[in-house]
């Protein structure tokens, strides 16, 4: 049962989006104002009662501070800028922490890059996810392809070279857009780390209703395959460490932040449904932003729920962590058979005593991980 308690990461999940893309099914709320004071005075009173929590006794300095949502770019930066100072003040952020925001190209000026660097920003992760015009209108995102390169451009005049890319593979054939394009013109961009995303269809969605409705009818198995092997032969072919089956980065540039959870670090989550980790310990938020702030006007608790795993469910989530990386999992908890036989289909190879995945492995990630002893 791993635990490291060397640091502290933190997660900050701002929910406010222009608009609900057509297959998200995260916690945001769509506004047309983001009420940036009120949220920024509810987090720092939840990080207020964070203060004598006893995972401070293990865990004293901060590593990472992320940034997520919704759309964390809609926030003043100055939001941001509060936020940061005001961690900062209460517990050392480590030399080199890694601070991303979260942000779409349409978000990003050269005002804007410049403000979250002078906060303590040091990483941007954008929200590209196509370069097609019929695919970004499918999806319903609020920016064009253009603007990629110039959010791109503000953000390296501001210093924060380490930027991150999000794409979105799997689309329906019927949106017509050429994956190898959208490879092409990410890699042309020169980003530090990718982030690859496979399209899921969430019941409670546009795309979930589309789908019911016949409207649409998802990427096949094959088609799914195809784009996530062609990612992957691309990503190394430019130089690239394709380190875990959604991330690649080049050398030196994994991300620090989503690292820590994959190796089970401590972590707390603040804001509308945010998660928190501290080895078998796991609690969530409320949900919706307007409940959780409600509450914290009240001075009422705003945890929605709480779980203890046992030594089978921490187990299993070591198993799925491992494989799902180039870290792999220790030989001995894959039976000798089972490895004989993901090896033999290429599935898997062993370094070190280490049973770790290849792409076609990945792709049967779930179903491996549930064989693991």
């Amino acid at each position: 049962m791993t635990l490291y308690l060397s640091s502290m990461h933190l997660y900050v999940h701002v929910p406010f989006c222009a608009r609900r893309c057509s297959y998200c099914d995260f916690a945001i709320a769509v506004r047309r104002r983001v009420p940036g004071s009120e949220f920024v005075g509810a987090i720092l009173g939840e990080w207020e009662g964070w203060q004598h929590h006893p995972v401070w006794d293990e865990s004293p300095i901060v590593e990472t501070v992320y940034f997520g949502g919704g759309t964390p770019s809609r926030l003043d930066p100055a939001g941001i800028g509060r936020m940061l100072s005001r961690f900062g003040a209460d517990r050392p952020l480590a030399p080199g922490a890694e601070i991303t925001v979260e942000a779409n190209p349409d978000d990003v000026t050269p005002e804007s890059a410049m403000a979250w660097r002078a906060a303590g920003v040091n990483r941007v992760s954008l929200g590209v996810q196509s370069f097609d015009p019929a695919a970004l209108a499918w999806m319903h995102r609020t920016h064009t392809a253009e603007q990629v390169p110039l959010a791109i451009e503000s953000l390296r005049q501001a210093d924060i070279a380490d930027l991150s890319l999000d794409l979105i593979f799997g689309l329906p054939t019927s949106v017509h857009r050429r994956w190898e394009d959208d490879l092409d013109r990410a890699l042309a961009l020169e980003p530090t780390h990718l982030s690859l995303y496979g399209l899921t269809v969430e019941d409670k969605t546009p795309l979930g209703r589309w789908t019911a409705t016949g409207r649409v009818t998802p990427a096949d198995g094959e088609r799914y395959a195809h784009e996530f092997v062609a990612a992957h032969r691309a990503i190394l072919h430019a130089g690239y460490e394709h380190y875990e089956v959604s991330n690649a980065a080049r050398p030196g540039h994994r991300a620090r932040h989503n690292s820590a959870y994959w190796r089970r670090a401590p972590f707390i989550g603040l804001g509308p449904s945010a998660h928190s980790g501290f080895g078998v310990s796991r609690q969530w938020n409320i949900r919706e932003w307007q409940a959780y702030y409600d509450s914290s006007q009240r001075g009422e608790s705003l945890v929605e729920g709480r779980e203890t795993l046992d030594a089978g469910q921490v187990a299993v989530e070591e198993a799925y962590l491992g494989l799902r990386t180039l870290g792999g999992l220790a030989a001995e908890r894959v039976s000798e058979p089972n490895r004989a036989a993901w090896t033999a289909a290429g599935w898997a190879r062993i370094e070190n005593g280490r049973v770790i995945l290849t792409a076609e492995g990945w792709l049967r990630l779930d179903a491996l991980a549930g064989l693991v002893n």
